[in-house]
């Protein structure tokens, strides 16, 4: 399926997040969206799209969250709020066709279509989606695992700060020819 499109879309969200129960998990507000452009042939990213998100139901970062991902209070506050930064998105992806939409696992297309559910603005990627995790778990014949095992996996560094999602779609571009291509884990 991947053979037939001329660019990768990998986007990878950052969302809040607790360590209690003081978010419920269907709560989360997406934070952080991290896209990069691929091109299918070289594999080399020509293009990126960058934004921080201000949450509306729960404004205030919790530490866990922070900690996690090194994304600050400041960082959210000076952001736009989900539909600006899903139009903005919009915008950047009009400059490109033929692209497929790739994550590591389903969370991140569930969660931009329920955020934009949630704010009742379109959802800024219309194009299919594939499961990265699960692709690489076949090719590569082992259980489904986190981005951060799958590059240790490959003896690939991680560069940047895992759960910066802009980082971590930078990284994930280094397992694409692990799913498509004959290198082997």
């Amino acid at each position: 399926m991947l053979q037939n499109y001329r660019y990768f879309l990998i986007v990878d969200l950052e969302a809040t997040c607790c360590d209690d129960s003081s978010i419920a998990k269907n709560d989360n507000e997406i934070i952080e969206i991290g896209a990069v452009m691929v091109d299918s042939e070289t594999m080399c990213i020509i293009d990126e799209f960058n934004a921080f998100i201000k949450p509306t139901k729960h404004p205030l970062l919790t530490d866990f969250c922070t900690e996690l991902t090194s994304i600050t209070q400041n960082d959210v506050n000076k952001a736009a709020e989900y539909p600006a930064v899903s139009k903005q998105l919009s915008i950047w992806l009009n400059n490109y066709d033929n692209y497929v939409f790739c994550s590591w696992g389903n969370y991140d297309r569930n969660h931009i279509a329920s955020e934009s559910l949630r704010h009742h603005v379109p959802n800024p990627i219309s194009m299919p989606h594939v499961n990265l995790k699960k692709a690489f778990a076949k090719m590569q014949k082992v259980k489904k695992m986190g981005m951060k095992l799958a590059l240790d996996l490959c003896n690939i560094k991680l560069r940047g700060t895992h759960h910066r999602g802009i980082d971590d779609a930078r990284n994930i571009v280094k397992l694409m020819p692990y799913i498509i291509g004959d290198l082997k884990a």
